[in-house]
């Protein structure tokens, strides 16, 4: 099979910076699909219809011309963050023909002089801004892909806001064009002025004196999360998200959430990890909107309910937590029924009657039970003594690939 869609990488430079393959796609198609600002880029020499995007943006239009000598417009790579991606979702293989050019990335690092494999790349295009916080390290280099004029100026007061004032930013205006700009300058004192919407934001990532240091490794401190004293505390957490073991593309369910501590730690451990964190209490149910933002993940999912009950309909899990609802009658039970094969269950239990329930449930499904205490050294007086934290019970499970 022939290829009838071609997707065309089209830069600032517009129809004069494409190849011979791109433009004889172009000059060969009955239907063009573009932006109106791509669209303006080709010559009148193209005459084929010219479409734009339906708006909510839709792939349909594209999809009912199958078989169609078609060609689609994409900013730079089509693959990296655009249409192509999404069309090569849709599509196989053979019916599509992609025809990249540079992407704002590579020219933006070809500007700066910075090794591209070294950069973090973040797009905040129709994405949460706050995405970037999980990437703010001192020495960082990150390219963050912006949605509009605006997204300089509220880079800038994120990074403030978490310490990063002294990080230095460059703004890219219209890479490739004649009228391609730069402009330059610290979080703490950027300029006011009109950012062309067309713009991508490289960061030298420092930390003030006053950031907070929060490392990609589990075991946050304790006030990084807003809580209200229900939280799986620092150690524990370290120990529970170990036996959790996160691998890239799993999904967690973080069932009785409380802070939601677990599920934002697990998203932390890779760019490509999900969480659902479940939780009844309205109190707690801000809390985890605040925590998942300040610290970066912004694309875990709450689900506002109690379990057994809210988790119907879920997408079954690589992996449950239980911090809260052992007890509660079907909640081990449904999760382990809903938990993929060869996927991890870690309860942690504080009480005697969750202890119980989970000595009880391990008796009928095995795992291991391991007992965790923790000890803190505190003033007695004029001296120091330990002080014992109450001691975890944790319950580990690993579903059987034949269950």
């Amino acid at each position: 099979m022939s290829p009838w869609l071609t997707v065309v990488g089209i830069g600032e430079d517009g129809f004069a910076g494409l190849g011979k393959r791109a433009r004889r796609a172009l000059l060969g198609a009955t239907q063009v699909f573009g932006s109106q600002r791509q669209l303006d880029l080709l010559p009148r020499c193209i005459v084929a219809e010219r479409l734009l995007w339906p708006s909510p943006f839709s792939l349909a239009p594209v999809l009912t011309r199958r078989g169609q000598p078609v060609c689609v417009l994409a900013s730079g790579d089509p693959m990296f963050y655009g249409v192509g991606a999404s069309l090569a979702r849709q599509l196989a293989a053979e019916e599509l023909n992609v025809l990249s050019a540079p992407s704002s990335c590579s020219l933006a690092a070809a500007r700066l002089g910075w090794p591209l494999q070294d950069v973090v790349i973040v797009s905040v295009v129709a994405r949460p801004l706050a995405a970037i916080n999980t990437h703010l390290y001192s020495g960082v280099r990150l390219l963050v892909l912006s949605n509009d004029g605006s997204t300089p100026a509220a880079i800038a007061a994120l990074l403030n806001e978490r310490g990063f004032g002294p990080s230095r930013m460059t703004v890219l205006e219209h890479l490739g064009s004649d009228t391609e700009r730069r402009i330059e300058g610290s979080a703490n004192d950027w300029p006011a002025e009109d950012i062309a919407a067309l713009n991508l934001v490289a960061i030298e990532c420092q930390a003030g004196a006053d950031a907070p240091r929060l490392s990609p490794v589990s075991g946050l401190p304790d006030n990084a999360f807003r809580h209200d004293g229900q939280i799986t505390k620092r150690d524990v957490r370290a120990i529970t998200l170990a036996r959790l073991a996160p691998q890239p593309g799993e999904l967690l369910w973080d069932v009785g959430a409380g802070s939601g501590s677990i599920g934002i730690e697990w998203m932390r451990a890779h760019p490509s990890c999900r969480a659902l964190a479940i939780e009844a209490d309205e109190g707690r149910q801000l809390l985890i909107e605040h925590n998942r933002d300040a610290l970066g993940v912004p694309g875990l999912q709450l689900i506002r309910g109690r379990a057994p009950q809210a988790l119907a309909g879920l997408e079954r899990p690589d992996a449950i937590f239980i911090g809260g609802g052992v007890t509660r009658e079907g909640v081990l039970d449904t999760c382990w029924e809903q938990l993929r094969p060869g996927g991890r269950l870690v309860a942690n239990a504080v009480t005697l009657q969750s202890e119980l329930t989970l000595v009880d449930w391990r008796e009928r499904h095995g795992g291991e039970l391991t007992r965790v205490h923790i000890a803190q050294a505190q003033p007695l007086g004029n001296f120091d003594t330990w002080r014992q934290a109450l001691p975890i019970t944790l319950l580990e499970a690993t579903k059987p690939l034949d269950a």
